[in-house]
């Protein structure tokens, strides 16, 4: 790889960390550059190396907002095991459902998942009658699992759809849904290195020097969320759904 290859993949990965602390989606703009970057190697090598890079930058800004804010732990430890779990499962469906069917069904829920966040000002406030606290660690289960499946076999938009989950069913405001959503995200992140690793699918080099940079954009995210709180987070949020939307409409549709 070319000293310029690096250099832009450096630069994706900081903006990749940046995104991904603030409203998830840090993959929409590492996997892509991995793709530009490295042609040759495979798909899997591609994501392993994608995850390696993104665990580091996730962890630091799950820890940051730990500091600052207080985590609904009670939510997000029963999302995230449930994640850890069913990611694998996601990964070994990939071989039996085809991506074709899958791509056009995620195209629509993002939409969906817009449009109502937009058409909602107050949506990501805060407040609301929230669930009884058993009745929330059950559908907190439930949605790690749906999530963890959908990131272990498909993935973009796995960081929105998250925190859209904790500020719909949970009443959570944005900045506080976002923080949750770094610890799913940690386990998902975590189960995938679990397969990727022992296989050896992952450019460790490579990984390693866009973890630093993705680990910079995350110091820089989380800031910025924890000093404009969830206003901020709301309206990158709904642009980080955009661009997903774009790149799985051309996905879809090219």
């Amino acid at each position: 790889m070319g000293e310029v290859d690096l250099a832009f993949l450096l630069l994706a990965a900081l903006f990749a960390g940046f995104v991904d602390a603030v409203a998830g989606g840090g993959g929409l703009v590492q996997v892509p550059a991995l793709l530009v970057a490295v042609p040759a190697e495979a798909p899997a090598v591609v994501f392993g190396t994608n995850k390696i890079s993104s665990i580091f930058g996730t962890a630091n800004a799950a820890l940051r907002y730990a500091r600052r804010i207080t985590l609904p732990w009670g939510l997000a430890l029963p999302a995230a095991a449930s994640a850890f779990v069913f990611s694998f499962l996601g990964a070994a469906a990939v071989a039996w459902m085809p991506m074709a069917v899958v791509r056009p069904l995620v195209l629509v829920l993002l939409v969906l998942v817009l449009a109502y966040t937009v058409a909602r000002p107050s949506f990501g406030s805060g407040g609301g009658q929230r669930l009884e606290a058993g009745k929330e660690r059950v559908l907190a289960l439930l949605a790690g699992a749906v999530l963890g499946f959908y990131d272990g076999f498909f993935g973009p938009g796995t960081g929105s759809f998250i925190i859209f989950a904790f500020v719909r069913w949970f009443r959570l405001d944005f900045l506080h849904a976002s923080s949750a959503a770094k610890i799913v995200n940690l386990a998902t992140n975590g189960a995938a290195l679990c397969y990727f690793i022992p296989a050896g699918m992952l450019l460790w080099e490579v990984g390693l020097w866009m973890a630093v940079f993705n680990v910079v954009g995350a110091i820089l995210g989380s800031r910025m969320a924890l000093r404009h709180g969830s206003g901020f987070v709301r309206w990158v949020f709904v642009g980080v759904a955009f661009l997903l939307i774009v790149r799985l409409g051309y996905d879809t549709f090219k």
